[in-house]
Parts: C-alpha cells; structure tokens; sequence
C-alpha cells in the first residue's frame, strides 16, 4: 500500500457506516449530474448549493453528501474509482493536502486558480473558497481583554482560569491549530503546552457553537475557538430564523493574540475536482460559482467567513482580512495535511 494511502486508513473504521450507506444510495438511484462530497456542514454548504441550482436554471442536477472531512476521506479511499463524487469541498487545508497526496484530486485550470487572492496551493489540485482565523473569545464581564497573553504559548499561565476554559479537541479547526503549534515550536513545546493546559481542567466541546454559547452563558471564561463563531453569536448567520436569536449584547468578545502567533492561524476552506469525476467539466463551473461575487458575499455576510475574491461585499463588523492576515503567522498551510503526529501526540496526553 502507497505511504499516502496508508496515511488515510486509520479513518476507514470511523467511516464504515459512511460508506455503506454512500454505497447503498448508488444502487438504487440513477447518476446525478453532480455529486459533491462536503466536509462543511449542511447548514454551511445547503443554501449556497440551491443558489447554484437557482442559477443554472436547475439545468444541473446536484446531490450533496455530507460527513466529517476524515469519513469522506475514508469514503473516498474505500470506493476507489467507483466513486460517484464529483467534487471534494472539504473543511480543512489538511483533509485537501491529504487528498492531494492520496492522488484523489485532478489539476485545476489556471483561469480557476487566478481567481483568489490569497492561499492558491503550488500543486493547483484544489481551490480555497473561504477563510477563518483562530482567536481566544472571552467574557468580558469576568475578564480583562488587557490583561490576556500576547501570544497562544502563554495561555497554561493563566492559573486563575483553572476549570474556566473551554476548547474542543476533537474539532479539525483545533487539531489544525495544534497541527501547526507542533510545526512551529516543536513537539516537545506543543506537548508540554498541552500539560499545561490539561492542568487547568479545560472544558471540552465536541463543536464550537455550544462552546462559546457556555461563554456568553458564563459557564466558562475563555474559548479557544474561529473568529466566526463569535460573530454569528452577535450578527447572527444560516442558523439564526428570527431577529431575536441574534444576541448583539452577549457577554462575548474577540482577542487576538500578537501580530505572527500560531493563536491566529490562518485556516481555509477549499475544494477540488476528483480525479474520478465523470463530470469534470461541471465540477469545475461549480468552483467557479463558489468564487463568484454572490457565493463569497454569502460566506461574509451570512457566515461570516472571509472571502478570497477582492470585489465581494463584507459586512461593516468584519476586520478587514488584510489586518487579519497580517495577524496570522507565515505558515504553509499545506503542511496542516501532517495531521498523524498531531493526533498521536493527542492521544498521547489522552486529550483524544
């Protein structure tokens, strides 16, 4: 077995029912004209596809199955070139470069890969659609946003906040971040990082909405989260149905660490044409709709995501992503696919 297949089987267990289901769904219906596997969640993904729909006059069929970017993966590996899906739009740079190394993605035209302004990988097997930064959210009626670290690094200090953390371990964003933590300064420094973390009793989420929703409820103090979490609390976004589900004064605000530091690491989304597509040629106008004016003012205005064309509208409330960019460290987020030494290290401080 190929080293970067290999690099993908421990996700085939966690994928079974995935795919026996994908599987099941291929014998008993007829080919769509487009097939896209979303490691984004419904809620992300659903009314941005149905704008695609809208704008092709449903001249094109599409079907979206959804699961974590590991189970598609997994899904992917396990159905080889019987695999139906078209297109790969995945939550994390990482799940893309694992792909990549997997052979699973087709090379993208350059009128495609001119499109964004920032994150265009070398190899040009995939596309960004999107951006989040990492931040430390806080309740500022128990915290003093002057007082908090400067750097990521410093947060095993805060002894005062033992039991009054909250991050999610088992979230890609977070494994991302540890991800490039270990890159950065070291495995020996990201593992005594995380001791000195686990010595604070952090809370654990399995996603970061209930997350900092425990922050504005006080429950917690701090959360190592996305920026847009925080935003979607006091902006509102796909999930919000009445104006009274926005909380614009919730007990929630943003701090951002030094201008360079891993805690305000760059992640994109992205996604990219399979090579086993029979519909490359529809594959690839659906990435260009994920650039297009309407879909990337979408992901600001709605989730609050930052969007890598320069024409698209954005919400008065969001930084502008040059300052956020110049917030976040150099680093080649293709590496984040190195994702196996993070997890062991995780299971390693038995945080997974």
């Amino acid at each position: 077995m190929p080293q970067a297949m290999r690099s993908l089987f421990p996700f085939l267990c966690t994928a079974v029912l995935l795919v026996l289901t994908l599987s099941a769904c291929q014998s008993d219906e007829p080919a769509n004209d487009l097939v896209i596997y979303s490691g984004r969640s419904e809620v992300l993904v659903d009314s941005l596809v149905e704008m695609y729909r809208q704008q092709t006059g449903d001249a094109v069929d599409v079907e979206v199955r959804y699961g974590s970017d590991a189970q598609l993966l997994a899904a992917l590996a396990e159905e080889g070139d019987q695999s139906p899906a078209d297109v790969f739009w995945a939550n994390t740079v990482g799940a893309l470069g694992q792909a990549t190394a997997a052979g699973l993605l087709s090379p993208l035209p350059e009128d495609l890969l001119d499109r964004p302004s920032r994150f265009t990988p070398e190899g040009g097997q995939w596309l960004p659609v999107t951006t989040r930064f990492r931040v430390l959210a806080y309740n500022p009626e128990a915290v003093d946003g002057d007082a908090l670290p400067a750097s990521v690094t410093d947060l095993p200090a805060l002894e005062q906040f033992t039991g009054r953390i909250g991050w999610t371990p088992t979230y890609s964003s977070f494994q991302d971040f540890i991800t490039a933590l270990r890159l950065t300064e070291g495995e020996e420094a990201t593992r005594t990082w995380l001791d000195g973390m686990l010595a604070l009793n952090p809370n654990g989420y399995a996603s970061n909405t209930p997350m900092v929703q425990a922050l504005a409820a006080g429950e917690i103090d701090l959360a190592l989260t996305n920026h847009y979490y925080v935003l979607r609390l006091k902006h509102g976004d796909a999930n919000v149905d009445a104006a009274s589900d926005v909380a614009p004064e919730a007990a929630v605000e943003t701090h951002y660490f030094a201008p360079g530091d891993v805690g305000n690491l760059a992640l994109v989304t992205g996604a990219g044409v399979l090579q086993t597509s029979e519909r490359s040629e529809a594959a690839q106008d659906f990435l260009q709709f994920l650039l297009s004016e309407e879909a990337q003012a979408f992901a600001a205005n709605t989730l609050n995501e930052y969007p890598l064309i320069e024409r698209a509208e954005t919400p008065a409330y969001l930084m502008p992503i040059d300052e956020a960019q110049q917030l976040s460290p150099d680093f080649n987020l293709e590496r984040l696919s190195e994702l196996d030494a993070t997890l062991q290290l995780l299971r390693d401080a038995d945080i997974l």
